[in-house]
C-alpha cells in the first residue's frame, strides 16, 4: 500500500476521533493506529528498496555507457590505425574517429544525465512521502498528548 494513503488514513482517524469532554484530548482506537503504523513500517522499506534499485540501475546504465564508449573509441582507433597508409584516407579516418568519439561522449552524457534525473525524481518523491509521514506522526502524537495550535507546529525531538 502507498505510504500517502496510510498517512491519509491516519490523519482521518485523528480528525474523526471523539473528543473527551472538557479537554482538547481525543479518544483513538490504539489498535487501529498501530495497524496503520505497522503497514507504514512495511511499506517504507519497500519504497527504499525501489530507490536503491533505481540507483543500482543508474550505475549499471553508466557502466554500460562507459563500456560502449570505450568500445567505440577503441574501434575508431583501430580503424584509424588501419588507414594510416594514405594521407587523405588518414585525414578522413581522423574526422570519422573524432565524430564517433564525440557521438559516444554525447550518448554517454545523455544516458548518465537521464539516469541521474530519474533517480533524483524517485528519491525526491520518497523524501516528500517520508516528510508527510513524519508530519502526520507528529500531529498524531501531539493530539494524543493533548497539544493544540502552536504546540503542534513545534518539532518533536527523539525521546519525546
Amino acid at each position: 500500500m502507498d505510504v500517502l494513503v496510510l498517512i491519509d488514513k491516519l490523519d482521518e482517524i485523528i480528525n474523526d476521533a471523539r473528543p473527551m469532554p472538557m479537554t482538547d484530548k481525543v479518544i483513538i482506537d490504539r489498535e487501529e493506529i498501530y495497524d496503520i503504523l505497522d503497514q507504514m513500517r512495511t511499506t517504507i522499506p519497500e519504497e527504499i528498496k525501489q530507490a536503491r534499485w533505481i540507483v543500482k540501475e543508474r550505475q549499471e546504465m553508466l557502466a554500460e555507457a562507459k563500456t560502449e564508449s570505450d568500445r567505440i573509441i577503441k574501434e575508431a582507433n583501430d580503424q584509424a590505425e588501419r588507414l594510416v597508409s594514405e594521407q587523405e584516407v588518414v585525414k578522413m579516418a581522423e574526422r570519422n574517429a573524432a565524430q564517433i568519439m564525440e557521438d559516444a561522449r554525447a550518448r554517454e552524457r545523455e544516458i548518465r544525465l537521464g539516469a541521474e534525473d530519474y533517480a533524483d525524481e524517485v528519491l525526491e518523491t520518497l523524501e516528500v512521502n517520508l516528510d508527510k509521514f513524519l508530519d502526520a506522526v507528529r500531529r498524531g502524537r501531539n493530539r494524543l498528548q493533548g497539544k493544540s495550535g502552536d504546540e503542534e507546529t513545534q518539532t518533536l525531538t527523539p525521546g519525546d
